[in-house]
C-alpha cells in the first residue's frame, strides 16, 4: 500500500472507481476480512426499510454484521413505564436474518438517551437503588429476552467511565452504585445466557480511560461474570488517534484476556474546536462557518488522506486479527453520517467509505488492498 502514499495514487484509484461503476463488481469486504471477523455497519430505519437505495445495494453485498443506530436504545424502545415500541426493532432483526446478517444489540445500560421516568421515585426525587435495579432488570429481561438466540452480542453497558479513567458520575452510579455494571451484565447473561456480551466506550486509546476501562472488565472476570469483548468505538479524526495508539489499545484489551470490536468506526476529515462543545446558537453558527471546510465536495488532495488513513486503521486490526472479532462502521454513506451534524449542526463530513450518492470512494478502495494483502 506504500503507492497511496505516492502522487497520482487518487487518479489510480478514479480508474478503478470508474471501472467498478460500470461493471457492478466491487469487491465484497466480507469476503476479504479474515476468517472470524466480522465487518459491519450502523443502520437506521431507512436503511432497513430500504428507502435509502444506496444502503439497500451496498449492505447486503459488503457486509457480514449490522448495528442499530438507535432502535435498541431505551428512549426509542422503552419509552413510558407500561409501553414498549418493539416495531422497529423488530423490523431491524428480520432484516439482519433475511439477508443472513449477525445482529448486533446497542444498547441496554447508557446515561444518554435513558428517559427521565428510569431514574424517577414514585413521590419525587431519584427512585431507590433497589427501584432502579428492578427497572434495570425488567428492561433488560424484556429487550433480551425479546431476540433471545436471534440477536447475536450486546453492548451491555456504554461509556461508563470517565477520560480519567474514573467511572462516570451518572445517575446509574449515583443511585446504585459501582455494581450496577456487574448487575446489567448479570441481568443481561440471564435474559440470554448465549449472547455475547460487551462493554462498550470511545477514546480507550487514552491510557488513563482504557486502564478505567479494565479495571471493569477484570473487576467482572473476578466476580465470575461473563464479558466477551471490549468494545472501542472508533470515532476517530483524520490524525488522530494514531496507528500506534490504536495498536497499544488492542494489545492492551489483548492482554487483560479479551476480543475488541471496533464498534462504531468513522473518521472524521473537518476540523474541531472544544468550544464547539456545548456552544449556544451564535456560536454554533460561528464555529459551523470556519470549520465546514469542504461543503461542496471533498478534495482529490483530502481523498487520498482519508484512504491512506483508512489503510493504516485496518493495517493494525489485521496485525491483530485474532483478536479484533468485528469491525463496525457507523453507518453505510456519507450522507446520512451523524457526523453531518456534530458536533454543530449543518456541517458537510465525509467519514465513510462510500459518497452521498452510494460510490466507493478511494477509501473503499484502500481498505480493499489492505485486506487482500492478507489473502
Amino acid at each position: 500500500m506504500r503507492g497511496w502514499a505516492r502522487r497520482g495514487a487518487l487518479t489510480v484509484c478514479a480508474a478503478w472507481l470508474a471501472g467498478t461503476l460500470v461493471s457492478g463488481q466491487a469487491p465484497a469486504l466480507k469476503q476479504l476480512v479474515p476468517n472470524g471477523m466480522l465487518i459491519g455497519a450502523a443502520l437506521g430505519q431507512r436503511q432497513w426499510d430500504g428507502t435509502d437505495a444506496a444502503a439497500a445495494a451496498i449492505v447486503p453485498v459488503q457486509f457480514s454484521s449490522v448495528s442499530p443506530e438507535n432502535a435498541l436504545k431505551w428512549g426509542p424502545v422503552h419509552p413510558e413505564a407500561a409501553r414498549y415500541n418493539f416495531e422497529p426493532a423488530d423490523r431491524y432483526v428480520a432484516y439482519a436474518e433475511a439477508h443472513g446478517l449477525a445482529a448486533i444489540g446497542h444498547v441496554l445500560v447508557w446515561h444518554q438517551q435513558t428517559p427521565a421516568w428510569v431514574f424517577a421515585g414514585e413521590g419525587g426525587g431519584r427512585a431507590s437503588r433497589e427501584v432502579l435495579l428492578a427497572r434495570m432488570r425488567e428492561h433488560i429481561q424484556a429487550v433480551v429476552g425479546r431476540y433471545r438466540g436471534r440477536i447475536r452480542g450486546w453492548d451491555v453497558v456504554n461509556e461508563a467511565v470517565d477520560e480519567d479513567g474514573s467511572l462516570r458520575k451518572t445517575p446509574w452510579l449515583e443511585i446504585i452504585g459501582e455494581d450496577y455494571i456487574a448487575k446489567a451484565f448479570e441481568f443481561a447473561r440471564a435474559a440470554d445466557p448465549k449472547a455475547e456480551l460487551y462493554y462498550n466506550d470511545y477514546n480507550l486509546w487514552k491510557p488513563a480511560k482504557l486502564a478505567g476501562a479494565l479495571r471493569i472488565v477484570r473487576g467482572l472476570k473476578n466476580g465470575g461474570m461473563r464479558i466477551d469483548a471490549v468494545g472501542e468505538q472508533g470515532h476517530w479524526l483524520i490524525g488522530e488517534p494514531s496507528a500506534a495508539e490504536i495498536d497499544a489499545t488492542i494489545a492492551g484489551i489483548a492482554a487483560a484476556g479479551l476480543k475488541t470490536v471496533i464498534t462504531e468506526l468513522d473518521v472524521d476529515v473537518l476540523p474541531r474546536d472544544e468550544g464547539m462543545y456545548g456552544a449556544d446558537l451564535s456560536q454554533q453558527r460561528a464555529y459551523q462557518a470556519s470549520t465546514n471546510v469542504y461543503p461542496d465536495g471533498l478534495p482529490q488532495e483530502q481523498q487520498e488522506r482519508l484512504a491512506r488513513r483508512y489503510a493504516d486503521i485496518f493495517r493494525v486490526f489485521l496485525k491483530h486479527r485474532g483478536h479484533v472479532s468485528r469491525v463496525t462502521l457507523w453507518g453505510v454513506t456519507d450522507l446520512y453520517s451523524w457526523l453531518n451534524n456534530f458536533p454543530v449542526r449543518g456541517r458537510v463530513n465525509y467519514p465513510l467509505l462510500w459518497d452521498r450518492q452510494g460510490r466507493p470512494k478511494p477509501a473503499f478502495q484502500a481498505v480493499v488492498e489492505v485486506l487482500k494483502g492478507v489473502r
